[in-house]
């Protein structure tokens, strides 16, 4: 597996934390925020894959929940994304992308400052409908003790996504 590509967990962790941090702190200055709830290290939350809770007050004054997944990536210049359908090939467990039960997952270039926000489900029922015609590739991810685990994923063009799936929107943020 030559073309493996290594990622250190610190690398992945700061990206994702980067991320994260950055998404709420958007979500905050919106003018309709109630509140942002970082459930990341709640274990029910962890299970279905969601990260943030927005609370946020529609025009009609009622409040609206919100869960979102935020993906971190560095990638920007590729022009795909990566989505994950498996996130341990060891033990054979699915990837975040192929179970969020989250409205939306905000995939997020830190480094390009831009969000493509995805409406979910109808982002991975397109992608469950097209998944062959993307290329596989994997990851690997030491954890110690000169282990590692692989994740495997599917890099799937945005033009594409944004051209065919209702609802996706992508903004470029400013620097904070």
């Amino acid at each position: 597996m030559a073309d493996l590509r290594k990622y250190s967990m610190e690398g992945a962790s700061e990206v994702a934390d980067k991320a994260a941090a950055e998404i709420e702190a958007l979500l905050r200055r919106q003018p309709a925020t109630v509140e942002v709830i970082n459930v990341e290290s709640d274990p029910s939350y962890r299970e279905k894959d969601i990260d943030l809770l927005w609370n946020r007050k529609l025009d009609d004054g009622s409040i609206k929940t919100i869960s979102i997944e935020v993906k971190g990536d560095r990638w920007y210049k590729t022009g795909n994304y990566f989505f994950e359908t498996c996130s341990n090939e060891g033990k054979g467990t699915p990837g975040c992308f192929m179970y969020t039960e989250a409205d939306y997952v905000y995939y997020y270039f830190v480094n390009a400052k831009e969000l493509h926000v995805l409406p979910m489900p109808a982002t991975r029922d397109w992608f469950k409908n097209h998944i062959a015609d993307f290329s596989e590739k994997k990851t690997s991810t030491p954890v110690g003790n000169g282990k590692s685990y692989v994740t495997v994923g599917r890099l799937v063009p945005r033009c594409l996504v944004a051209a065919e799936v209702a609802g996706v929107k992508v903004l470029k943020l400013k620097n904070s």
